[in-house]
């Protein structure tokens, strides 16, 4: 079990992977056997391969938002991360808070990952967007 300063030392380490469009620096933090899920993937991704190609595309759709560590709260095998999400949309910044827990295996990669939030306001933003940019708006 993680204690809160081990989960905030890891997530001082993880969460800036997930800026700068690096999936490959990213997916090093992931078992090669790892489960994630968020709203993208509702179904979940096994495996580090496959989880690869899809951070591949997240990250090159998202490369300047910032994730930082708002709580960890140790579970067993892992924490749970309270995050903030600061994402650019257009001229706007959407600030959204959720949570995910992760689980490691016994070399300390992330073995299981699911992201729960709720993404309502980033959809709106982006769609809102997608609409007055095709209106010439």
């Amino acid at each position: 079990m993680f204690t809160r300063e081990e989960a905030k030392a890891f997530a001082e380490k993880w969460l800036p992977a997930w800026t700068g469009n690096r999936p490959e620096v990213l997916a090093d933090f992931y078992a090669d056997d790892c489960f994630y899920l968020d709203a993208g993937c509702p179904g979940g991704i096994h495996g580090k391969a496959e989880l690869t190609v899809y951070f591949s595309r997240i990250l090159a759709q998202n490369p300047q938002w910032v994730w930082e560590q708002i709580e960890g709260i140790p579970l067993e095998g892992g924490f749970l991360n309270k995050w903030k999400a600061t994402i650019p949309v257009g001229e706007k910044q959407v600030v959204c808070i959720g949570v995910c827990f992760l689980q490691f295996n016994a070399r300390g990669k992330i073995k299981r990952n699911e992201v729960y939030f709720d993404r309502t306001e980033l959809v709106n933003t982006i769609y809102r967007l997608k609409h007055q940019n095709k209106e010439g708006h």
